[in-house]
């Protein structure tokens, strides 16, 4: 992109143009030369320099620090700040005018990802504009706006937590040792930004890439799971006489604690219970399939090993210092595909584990029919309604006996 006019620059940041005039007074901006054009980061300057006016920071004092050489905004200048993009020089009233999209669908846009709302008049930015058309494909297509809303929450959410754990990793495996080193803020601010511009360029790529891997995983699942419904339809999908199991294991609670606790208290209890459940699975000829957070996925060769494995994981996880874990365990046919299991039976054992309890161990009729283990107990819960499957189950609560 080229150099800014005053106006550009201006209209780029959202602030008025004689507050460009007095962030070049100030010494914060420095005028271009006759016949030349503002930068790129002059911007992003008078943009992060509102910004810290608005959270109450003067700036006066700003501008004081910089004139001294003790506060440098000079990192703004590395294309790597190309990343971030700036107003586009409409309000939300034009926007909606232009492109047909309601104010109010527009203003919940925004607030969705996790923003306050706009009003009428506010300016848009950028990356306002590219969920417009995502959105009004979907509303041609029949979607309802509220699911829409929801749907554009979680993505707001979920970029919010992948934001502020870089943050947190770029201050402390970043900023932190260079600080250590005896540097000052100002050399700070320029050299950590230099050290991780090689790496900006890629994040783009690296994030679009695991999300493209995970919708294909997602969409191979319905696909799989859709072929499974129309062979039953058909009177062609068999039992299988000894089936696999796959178990769903979470942790109660562990969101809570993590927001409590804290990254670092987060990734220790991660450690704590992968040594916990890989020593209990492969004693029961199971293996771990993919960890999930705040549990895991794993798959048995038979469904009294998986039962036996979570029995001793309801006991040795809370012993360990962990919140107490809740299973669900389904049993038959998967399909294994690029190192993961797809179908049915996945799909329902992990709906088992979240209604589970704190502590249980629930398991469908398909599990109590396969089970030949007489030290193995179960007790009938009844029918129960599992969001996203289309038919009540029967659960039972698993136990050992004395």
């Amino acid at each position: 992109m080229g150099g800014l006019t005053r106006e550009a620059l201006a209209e780029r940041a959202g602030v008025p143009v004689d507050y460009v005039d007095r962030l070049v007074e100030l010494g914060i901006l420095v005028p271009p030369e006759t016949g030349s054009l503002f930068s790129e980061g002059d911007f992003r300057r008078a943009r992060l320099v509102r910004g810290l006016e608005e959270g109450s920071l003067p700036v006066e004092a700003v501008g004081a620090a910089v004139r001294k050489g003790d506060l440098s905004f000079g990192f703004l200048d590395l294309p790597s700040w190309d990343w971030y993009g700036g107003f586009v020089g409409k309000t939300y009233a034009e926007l909606s005018a232009e492109t047909g999209a309601g104010l109010e669908l527009l203003q919940v846009i925004r607030e969705s990802m996790g923003f306050a709302r706009p009003e009428p008049e506010d300016p848009v930015h950028e990356e306002a504009l590219d969920l417009v058309p995502v959105v009004k494909i979907a509303l041609d297509a029949g979607a309802d706006p509220v699911a829409i809303e929801r749907l554009v929450r979680v993505w707001g959410e979920s970029m919010r937590r992948i934001t502020e754990a870089s943050a947190t990793f770029y201050h402390a495996q970043i900023e932190v040792p260079l600080l250590r080193s005896g540097l000052s803020e100002a050399q700070v601010l320029l050299a950590a930004n230099e050290a991780v511009a090689a790496g900006i360029p890629y994040i783009d790529r690296a994030l679009v890439s695991m999300y493209q891997g995970q919708s294909e995983h997602t969409w191979m699942a319905n696909v799989v799971e859709a072929v499974e419904a129309t062979l039953d339809k058909a009177g062609l999908h068999h039992t299988v006489a000894e089936p696999p199991a796959m178990c769903f294991l979470d942790l109660s609670g562990y969101t809570r604690l993590t927001e409590e606790r804290g990254d670092e208290a987060a990734a220790e209890m991660a450690a704590v219970l992968g040594g916990l459940v890989q020593r209990s699975a492969n004693d029961q000829r199971g293996r771990p399939v993919k960890w999930l957070g705040d549990g895991v996925m794993l798959y048995f060769a038979e469904p009294d090993g998986a039962v036996m494995s979570a029995l001793e994981l309801a006991d040795r996880v809370p012993a360990a210092g962990l919140p107490p874990p809740h299973t669900g365990i389904d049993a038959g046919p998967v399909i294994f595909q690029d190192g993961d299991y797809f179908g049915r039976t996945v799909n329902t054992a992990a709906r088992i584990a979240s209604y589970g309890g704190p502590g249980q161990v629930l398991v469908s009729d398909s599990v109590v029919r396969s089970s030949q283990n007489p030290a193995i107990s179960f007790f009938d819960i009844g029918l129960v309604e599992l969001k996203g499957l289309p038919h009540p189950i029967r659960l039972h609560r698993a136990s050992r006996d004395a």
